[in-house]
């Protein structure tokens, strides 16, 4: 905590293109709306590299052509650094994590406590599969904790989505 006792954040505005994404089931959209207001009540995001602003940051994600794009910006609106990600190597954890998703969606309304359970383990297992992998080859350029990754894995999920 920062000496006002208030949480890190280095974003302080995040912004998703809407036509990268389509709206889907309630369930989905909760979890988008969680991973957004988790993400800028406490995040640890800085870029790396010369000549970028230290945080606070404004961010917009979208999709392009198969590639996840990180819009850096200062809180004026100054472009920082535009860091862009390969959806490819996403895809299987991605496609995996959605199958265990809809399992445990379902098992909700009608399985055991036990079962539900059990899913939720595979789940979070994928969805921290994928948070490493998004934060590994975010490296390079942004430093940032693991929390932080796990709701950017969230939203690239999301964002996947599109259709």
């Amino acid at each position: 905590m920062g000496e006002s006792g208030q949480r890190p954040r280095s974003i302080v505005r995040i912004e998703l293109d809407e036509r990268s994404f389509l709206r889907r089931r309630p369930e989905v959209e909760h979890e988008r709306e969680v991973a957004l207001f988790d993400l800028l009540e406490e995040n640890t995001f800085t870029l790396k590299g010369e000549g970028t602003c230290p945080a606070p940051y404004h961010l917009h994600l979208s999709l392009r052509e198969d590639r996840l794009v990180f819009d850096v910006r200062d809180t004026g609106g100054a472009p920082q650094k535009e860091v862009v990600l390969a959806i490819r190597p996403f895809r299987a954890v991605i496609k995996d994590y959605f199958l265990v998703c809809e399992s445990y969606f379902d098992a909700i309304k009608t399985s055991s406590p036990s079962q539900i359970e059990a899913i939720d383990m595979g789940r979070r297992a994928l969805h921290n599969e994928g948070a490493l992998m998004l934060e590994e080859r975010l490296r390079e350029h942004v430093t940032l904790d693991y929390d932080t990754s796990r709701r950017f894995f969230t939203l690239l999920c999301i964002l996947h989505m599109r259709g």
